[in-house]
């Protein structure tokens, strides 16, 4: 299966570095790492996508989410049956997901 990581995501994947090289250079080129294991856990999803629980509150959008250490990546299965995964965003847990993923 086919994982898509949206425009959107990509700009939150480079925004976090952006902060982290604004905030802390060193702590910067570490998340360079991180980033990788981001990114990983992302295209893994088409192995396991119904393993993560739909986004309480806005099951009717059909938006789930996994958990990798202090980030969640957001996605949704597009197809019947599945014909790829739309990775739409990735944010710090810390964020108000809900005003970002459903203004």
């Amino acid at each position: 299966m086919i994982v898509q990581i949206l425009p959107d995501a990509e700009a939150d994947l480079e925004a976090v570095g952006d902060y982290m090289a604004r905030d802390n250079p060193r702590r910067a080129l570490s998340f360079v790492r991180e980033l990788r294991e981001l990114r990983e856990k992302c295209t893994r999803l088409a192995d396991m996508y119904v393993a993560f629980p739909i986004v309480p509150r806005y099951e009717d959008r059909g938006v789930r989410h996994r958990v990798h250490g202090g980030h969640q990546i957001f996605y949704r299965v597009v197809g019947q049956p599945p014909e790829r995964i739309d990775v739409i965003h990735v944010l710090h847990s810390a964020r108000n997901y809900a005003a970002i993923l459903f203004p």
